[in-house]
């Protein structure tokens, strides 16, 4: 695979190029992840989760998530490699700067922060510094006990509005790059072509510049809880490799995720 940069990114929505992408942990995986094409490995703070066994991702800290994205670098050199910024870790401008420095010592081209408005001075001073940023609208894990549960977000034509707003703020305050999570499928449209940057959707239909799934749910092996955005490559290859090549190719084709995995 050839370097993958923002550059490259932005050129494939452009180029209307869908954008596979995959949370990573390790150095094996991250290898065999980069050779079947995957542009982009996230080092998701469900690793709270899927790694360390807690109900939701609000124990990661900074350091669980350094140590795992020196692990993903090792394995994936040419791969485009976001790390979660995990709960509160930004919760000041002051904080936010010291947060990151481990994260993008430990080999990571972007960091990845929940929210809208408030974010808007942080994103701005941290592309300033030379950090990029991708935000993350929807469904935000970290903020689960306010909504209730993970519920899909964006429903009312008031609260669309103002997540369109909000997503064209965060453009605008620097980000280059979007996570839409658990949205209406017609709204993460209106969002995708709203923005210049490129938009991962997470159980946000078809329609956006390219989608993004928790490793284990694609292979089948999380424990619990599985939503109904992800799909189960494994059972359907039976051959790991398989199982993230067919992935790869579904989101290329624009086949993955289906009406199945989709919310109207």
């Amino acid at each position: 695979m050839a370097k993958i940069t923002t550059a490259v990114l932005q050129k494939m929505k452009q180029q209307g190029e869908k954008i596979s992408m995959l949370t990573a942990y390790d150095a094996s995986f991250a290898k065999l992840f980069a050779e079947q094409g995957v542009e982009i490995l996230l080092i998701g703070d469900s690793l709270g989760m899927v790694l360390q066994g807690h109900s939701d991702t609000l124990p990661v800290t900074i350091a669980d998530i350094a140590y795992h994205t020196r692990a993903v670098r090792a394995g994936a050199s040419d791969a485009f490699i976001i790390a979660d910024m995990p709960f509160m870790s930004y919760g000041t401008l002051e904080q936010t700067l010291q947060s990151v420095v481990p994260l993008m010592q430990a080999g990571a081209n972007m960091v990845k922060l929940e929210g809208g408005d408030f974010l808007l001075p942080t994103i701005q001073a941290l592309t300033e510094r030379g950090v990029p940023v991708c935000g993350h609208l929807g469904l935000t894990p970290q903020s689960v006990h306010v909504f209730g549960g993970y519920k899909v977000q964006g429903k009312t034509a008031e609260k669309a509005d103002a997540m369109v707003r909000q997503a064209l703020a965060l453009q605008e305050a620097g980000a280059q790059l979007l996570v839409l999570e658990c949205i209406p499928t017609a709204l993460a449209e209106r969002i995708t072509q709203a923005l210049a940057i490129p938009v991962i959707g997470i159980g946000a239909g078809n329609v956006t510049d390219g989608q993004v799934l928790v490793m284990h749910d694609l292979l089948g092996i999380s424990s619990g809880y599985i939503p109904k955005f992800s799909k189960n490559y494994l059972a359907q290859t039976g051959e790991i490799r398989s199982a993230i090549a067919s992935y790869v190719s579904e989101v290329k084709a624009g086949t993955f995720p289906g009406q199945e995995h989709s919310f109207n």
